[in-house]
């Protein structure tokens, strides 16, 4: 076999991968975002409340949290271009759908099915891949992909912002219009899907056998040595502590993450902006996070340290949100938000880089999806805590504080507890001492 170029392969790989899967990536999260921006205007019409808003918009994380381990091992069975497929038809679907709600009642069930529909997207596409890149290429990667997050808000919050000034076109209100125009990119995606997505690498005709046979290698490379205990690894991924500690910190990040992103243009409409200003401000944190995102990525690869560059995207977290509110209505929060959007966005590369060094074979389909879902709960959580606090104190200013606490506890349970030195758990093991270094 003729060695081939490695950067050669994965750059072929990363051209044919991964700019489809972020462009659904930013379709994906503009649909989950957008009910912040309808809001600004829908909560007065059908008589939304912040409280129930708050509910609304994480209600969404319970419909996710409860299909979205189904929905994995599903995609394990039926391959990524069937799956993904289906589940963008059914959220563009039902994010249309939205522009049909009449109250409270009808927006707490569609956002619900939207959670449903789109399960198992995100984790999908993580254990994705794992079938494409080689673990010492994965922070990188995953950075990349995620740079998806800030790009949707950064390109939406403008965009939601001027769809709603068609409000009244063809008798349709702003909102509605919102929904209509940012839901049909999504069930338009699905053609996309299954027409250049490809299962698995044995199966692309874009590579050469030389190419397959290498990445093939390389791959085998990063698995775990044959473990000592029949035990089942799908079951004991959901009982792990390694994986219940990257669990309880990826909530504590999903609920800074969302709990900030669904209230955000509220936040700087209620510093007395106009809407058009709200969309174009708020996309500024999340252009700093494009930044730190890349960059946080590329030094946990270069550094093979996972630990403590993930605490480190937590304390900037907690301390960006808890200056923010301090700071009050000024441009100095807009600053501090930024340094929080750092933090937040930064944390997805060194973070998703670990599962997989726990995990392998069925059980890091399921046991990445678990990961997600129990880390989604946060998207409840940290939304639910900011319309709360609202309520209550007519300020947003205690619900930063709270969101800033999820990152602080984050960032110690990390410091703690997430070992430098995991345990691997395979397809038909549960303990292996002999596992890699993950950071």
């Amino acid at each position: 076999m003729q060695q081939p170029n490695e950067q050669a392969v994965m750059r072929k790989i990363f051209w044919r991968v991964i700019p489809l899967l972020m462009v659904l990536y930013v379709v994906s999260y503009i649909d989950r975002i957008n009910v912040g921006f309808a809001a600004l205007t829908m909560n007065k019409d059908i008589g939304l409340t912040a409280y129930t808003f708050g509910w609304g918009a994480g209600i969404f994380f319970w419909g996710y949290c409860l299909f979205e381990v189904p929905s994995n091992l599903l995609m394990e069975r039926f391959g990524a271009r069937r799956w993904i497929a289906r589940i963008l038809i059914t959220w563009g679907a039902l994010s249309c759908a939205m522009a049909l709600v009449k109250g409270p009642t009808s927006f707490l069930i569609l956002r619900f099915l939207l959670g449903v529909a789109e399960a198992g997207f995100f984790p999908g596409v993580i254990l994705y891949l794992t079938y494409w890149f080689p673990a010492r290429y994965r922070a990188r990667i995953v950075a990349t992909f995620s740079l998806a997050i800030p790009v949707s808000i950064a390109v939406g919050a403008p965009l939601s912002t001027l769809i709603l000034q068609l409000d009244g076109a063809l008798g349709v209100k702003g909102w509605q219009w919102l929904f209509l125009i940012e839901g049909a990119p999504a069930v338009l995606g699905t053609f996309a899907v299954l027409r250049f997505l490809t299962d698995r690498p044995e199966e692309a005709r874009w590579l050469d056998t030389d190419e397959k046979a290498w990445l093939a290698t390389e791959l085998r490379k990063d698995g775990p040595a044959s473990g000592r205990h029949n035990v089942s690894a799908l079951r004991q991924a959901f009982v792990n502590p390694a994986i219940l500690t990257l669990a309880f910190v990826y909530f504590c990040a999903i609920g800074a993450n969302l709990g900030l992103s669904f209230f955000l243009p509220q936040i700087i409409k209620a510093q007395g902006y106009s809407t058009i200003n709200v969309g174009l401000i708020t996309a500024i944190p999340y252009v700093a996070g494009c930044f730190g995102m890349l960059a946080i990525g590329y030094l946990s690869d270069r550094l093979n340290e996972r630990r403590w560059v993930l605490a480190t995207t937590m304390v900037l977290t907690a301390g960006g949100l808890a200056a923010a509110g301090m700071l009050g209505s000024s441009v100095w929060s807009i600053a501090a938000l930024s340094v929080a959007a750092i933090g937040i966005l930064g944390c997805k590369g060194p973070f998703w880089s670990l599962p997989s060094a726990y995990l392998s074979g069925q059980a890091a389909a399921g046991g990445i999806a678990f990961i997600n879902a129990i880390g989604n709960l946060g998207g409840f959580a940290g939304p639910y805590l900011v319309g709360l606090f609202k309520s209550s104190s007519n300020s947003y200013a205690s619900g930063l504080y709270a969101l800033a606490a999820l990152g602080a506890a984050a960032a110690l349970v990390i410091a703690l507890f997430v070992r430098p030195r995991p345990i691997l758990l395979r397809a038909s093991s549960n303990l292996d001492p002999r596992a890699p270094d993950a950071g």
